[in-house]
């Protein structure tokens, strides 16, 4: 058998059993309107097979940033696979999108078939919670532009929602309530700090055990899995209750509430209106960052947020408890005075 392309760091051989091992995973995300299945040149969904009247595509992309070198140090890779699927399902389903279907990227240095199964596994889960087929991707090895023992991640998924029902804000007015889903952790924004902050200059070990972390480790809090907001989110766009939402992601809640809300108006966010996470606490204090300016780089505890009519306001809540969702009235939407379009108040 020929060699050149082995003799140039690339392994054939191994990105054939890289698919042979994944396509048991590609099925547990099999849905309607899936046309085929992986293998072919590209990924096929019939869309008029689900009955919209008039589609809307809406497509994200996104990956998971230096979270994956966390992933690395712990040794652990099966869920930063969800992290990658939450990135670009959560941004659009605050469009009020159903997610159809979802394609990743690995690039890597060395193809390392076990490694690459862990991590489509992943990417499988975050599409079963997400109800999104994974019908195609692509693993480029690299060797000279990355490490051997390196991989990139990255992911692109398409929904849609009816045109009618588009959640884009505009409807929001002064006097709404803005509601706060929880999130899991630091999810997969700001662990560039994240990184320096706990272990260049806090010193902590991956394995850490710290009091205000519980039974876990600094590392398993760190890989906790982007909550993936879905399912969350289906029946309070269903009874139409939501006129915005807002993805907390890098940028947090000052850069990330305001492009759900029209010009002219601003968000008011009471502190102590939820927990915030421990982790974030241990993240400050590791790095010496100013309090408020944490609020502009992570979640804090909230991944979501959304605008509501007080009228529905009891609506809103009922559903999500029906549901066995936690949610948190965290402010409301108010006249901007000033440049400021978030603002915040103490509870």
């Amino acid at each position: 058998m020929p060699t050149a392309y082995e003799n140039a760091g690339v392994s054939v051989e191994a990105g054939y059993e890289v698919v042979k091992r994944i396509k048991s995973h590609v099925a547990r995300t099999n849905r309607p309107g899936v046309m085929g299945g992986i293998g072919g040149f590209g990924g096929l969904f019939d869309l008029a097979s689900l009955g919209y009247k008039e589609p809307v595509l809406i497509s994200g992309t996104d990956g998971v940033g230096t979270k994956l070198m966390v992933a690395k140090m712990v040794g652990k890779h099966d869920t930063i696979g969800i992290d990658c699927v939450a990135m670009c399902v959560n941004d659009i389903a605050a469009c009020g999108a159903e997610p159809l279907f979802f394609l990743d990227y690995i690039a890597c240095g060395k193809n390392d078939p076990a490694l690459l199964e862990q991590v489509v596994s992943g990417v499988a889960d975050g599409c079963v919670q997400s109800d999104a087929a994974l019908v195609g991707g692509e693993t480029a090895e690299m060797p000279g532009m990355y490490d051997p023992d390196e991989y990139d991640l990255a992911g692109f998924t398409v929904g849609v929602v009816e045109k009618g029902k588009i959640v884009d804000g505009s409807g929001i007015k002064e006097g709404d309530v803005l509601v706060g889903l929880p999130s899991t952790g630091v999810h997969s924004n700001g662990f560039s700090l994240v990184r320096k902050a706990l272990f260049e200059q806090a010193g902590y070990a991956i394995n850490a055990k710290l009091p205000e972390l519980g039974d876990k480790t600094l590392g398993e809090t760190l890989l906790e899995p982007t909550k993936i907001y879905v399912k969350t989110l289906k029946p309070l766009f269903k009874a139409g209750v939501v006129k915005g939402v807002a993805h907390i992601t890098g940028g947090g809640f000052i850069e990330n509430i305001p492009r759900m809300i029209p010009e002219g108006l601003a968000a008011s966010i009471t502190l102590g209106a939820w927990p915030v996470l421990p982790i974030f606490d241990v993240i400050e204090k590791a790095g010496s960052v100013d309090h408020m300016e944490m609020y502009n780089i992570f979640n804090m505890g909230i991944g979501m947020v959304l605008a509501i009519d007080p009228a529905r306001l009891d609506e809103t809540m009922s559903l999500l408890s029906e549901h066995d969702e936690k949610a948190y009235v965290i402010g409301s939407i108010v006249k901007q005075a000033g440049d400021d379009r978030v603002v915040f108040t103490t509870k």
